[in-house]
């Protein structure tokens, strides 16, 4: 929807606990894939802020472990509209559990610097949202690519309606378990977590990016399921953790028949 790579964004994360850090080093690991870059320096594409302000250098040595490898150069800044002004991220995330800190002022600054500003806000439950789709596409000026960990209704802006897509791991999770099982894998290996991650985008359509939406709808769940399944399997054999072999020729069709399906027989 923007062009480029994920190499080519520069990313800014409010909230630097374990759900930002964890995000920010999936980025960071598949940056590095995609490049061949070493990962040390992938991570210097993306930038965390924490309730002390940004997280830089010169904070390392009051810092915990998981946030010092995002810890770059750069001078301090106490909040998170500075941080936008001075490092203009492409991509905008929110994981603070905090509401409505994405403010207006924020959105503009995002919406100046980029075209399409890229605005995720993924803090649960609706309240402590960071904002709500609302808010971004009118303070983008329906400009921005939006998605939130809660869901939101459809906006009306200026005669468009736009969809937001909901970024919530339950896109995932079944989907991920269903491919463990199917291939009978021995561990959980990151490129699981990749590859999990490539199959629910390529499943979006170009029709829900003309509404707005960066994923399908979750209406899609069990298709869904069956392709990140597929996809996960086929990791886990192409990574010699796979046990169930030799494996199935057909990994879609082999995870839909795999599926459970919660409907009671009928008794007489």
């Amino acid at each position: 929807m923007v062009g480029g790579t994920l190499a080519e964004q520069t990313y800014l994360f409010l909230g630097a606990g374990e759900a930002g850090t964890g995000i920010a080093e999936l980025i960071a690991l598949e940056i590095s894939k995609q490049t061949n870059a070493p990962i040390e320096e992938c991570r210097k594409k993306v930038w965390l802020v924490d309730s002390k302000g940004l997280i830089v250098d010169s904070r390392k040595g009051s810092l915990q472990p998981f946030k010092k490898p995002w810890a770059h150069e750069h001078e301090p800044l106490k909040t998170l509209y500075d941080a936008v002004q001075s490092i203009k991220p492409t991509v905008l995330i929110g994981t603070s559990g905090v509401g409505r800190t994405f403010t207006k002022e924020i959105i503009e600054a995002m919406s100046s610097f980029n075209e399409r500003p890229i605005i995720f806000s993924l803090s649960n439950p609706t309240s402590h949202s960071e904002c709500t789709a609302e808010q971004a596409y009118t303070w983008s000026q329906g400009r921005s690519i939006f998605a939130s960990g809660s869901p939101f209704a459809p906006v009306e802006y200026e005669g468009k309606t736009f969809v937001p897509g909901q970024s919530n791991n339950a896109y995932i999770f079944p989907g991920l378990g269903l491919g463990l099982v199917i291939s009978g894998a021995v561990r959980v290996h990151e490129d699981m977590l990749l590859a999990a991650s490539k199959a629910l985008a390529d499943q979006a359509t170009q029709d829900n990016f003309e509404k707005g939406s960066i994923f399908p709808p979750f209406t899609s769940i069990r298709k869904i399921s069956a392709h990140i399944a597929a996809a996960v399997a086929a990791k886990a054999y192409e990574l010699g953790l796979a046990t169930r072999l030799p494996p199935p020729s057909d990994l879609v069709k082999y995870a839909e028949n795999c599926m459970y399906t919660p409907v009671y027989r009928n008794y007489r």
